[in-house]
């Protein structure tokens, strides 16, 4: 099968976290991407460029776009481009002179995307953050960990990468088909928090039907269900379960000798989560994992291991 991307053609100003995810998107799906790095690198914290993920399937250019000459480079480039991608700071692109409006008249039928943390202007247009400020402001950050606990940071998944960079990939691939529709390019302006917050919508829609009512960690889906969480066992090892439909929750009580237990008749009674969530903890703790997977793995009951990286 032909890549759909194939035939396109991005410049990627170097960033770190989410425009480079963007860019890896973009480039794996078939996108010829041409990285455009600073002397030096773009990210402090990277020991190899050569190991980074984020950098994969697309070439670089280096260039020191506070030159006059290495930014008329860049404008060179995007006039046969099919987008660009920046995730500088609010004002900085257009101090370079790599703005929208500079160079969409070079090129009309250009996507530009931006990627910012809190969007082009507002109170905190101007200030740092990273993924755990972006997500703490749009509700996400609130809602996970355990119950009693410092909310615990989910890596940095929810702003850089989901919020972020694959936003920014699926607002630049609605805004190409328009584009190719109708000749006229356009700006993708997304922020992290702003997305952060769009992939709270699942979240919302249980708290409007009264099924997120409690604390953090007493929930559904945040630790707080017997049937969807983590557990640990006896070789210091972990299993998921995600036994959400009664159906699948059922050949889990079958499997593990509960069908006729009372206290797991309900499973939706939250008044006994507490209780089964201690008697499912002793019952996995006392086998190795190997044994759970074993007995759970072919029931179809939504039980996986814990795997590291």
């Amino acid at each position: 099968m032909r890549p759909p991307l194939e035939g396109v053609r991005v410049i990627e100003l170097a960033g770190i976290g989410p425009a480079p995810f963007c860019g890896m998107m973009l480039a794996d799906h078939g996108a010829e991407v041409i990285r455009i790095d600073r002397p030096g690198g773009s990210d402090p914290l990277a020991q190899d460029e050569e190991r980074d993920v984020l950098l994969r399937s697309r070439r670089s250019i280096t260039l020191n776009l506070k030159r006059p000459e290495a930014v008329e480079i860049v404008a060179k480039l995007v006039e046969t481009a099919d987008g660009l991608i920046e995730g500088f700071r609010p004002g900085v692109a257009e101090r370079l002179g790599l703005g929208p409006d500079t160079l969409m008249k070079r090129n009309p039928a250009l996507v530009y995307a931006r990627m910012t943390g809190w969007g082009q202007n507002g109170p905190l247009a101007d200030k740092a953050g990273h993924d755990l400020n972006y997500i703490s402001l749009s509700g996400g950050l609130a809602a996970i960990g355990p119950e009693g606990q410092p909310p615990v940071p989910p890596l940095n998944l929810i702003g850089d990468y989901g919020g972020g960079g694959m936003m920014l990939a699926f607002g630049f691939v609605t805004a190409l088909l328009a584009a190719r529709q109708t000749g006229k390019g356009g700006i993708i302006d997304c922020s992290m928090a702003d997305g952060a917050a769009a992939m709270m919508a699942g979240m919302w829609t249980l708290k409007h039907n009264e099924m997120w009512t409690q604390p953090r960690g007493q929930n559904l889906l945040d630790g707080g269900a017997p049937f969807y969480g983590c557990y640990a066992c006896a070789d210091g090892t972990f299993i998921a379960l995600g036994a959400i439909e009664p159906k699948f929750f059922d050949r889990l009580r079958e499997a593990l000798g509960l069908a006729d237990d009372p206290l797991f008749a309900d499973q939706y009674e939250q008044s006994k989560w507490p209780a089964m969530k201690k008697r499912l903890s002793e019952i996995f703790a006392s086998r190795p994992r190997t044994v759970w997977t074993d007995l759970l793995q072919q029931r179809d009951c939504c039980y996986s291991e814990v795997l590291t990286m």
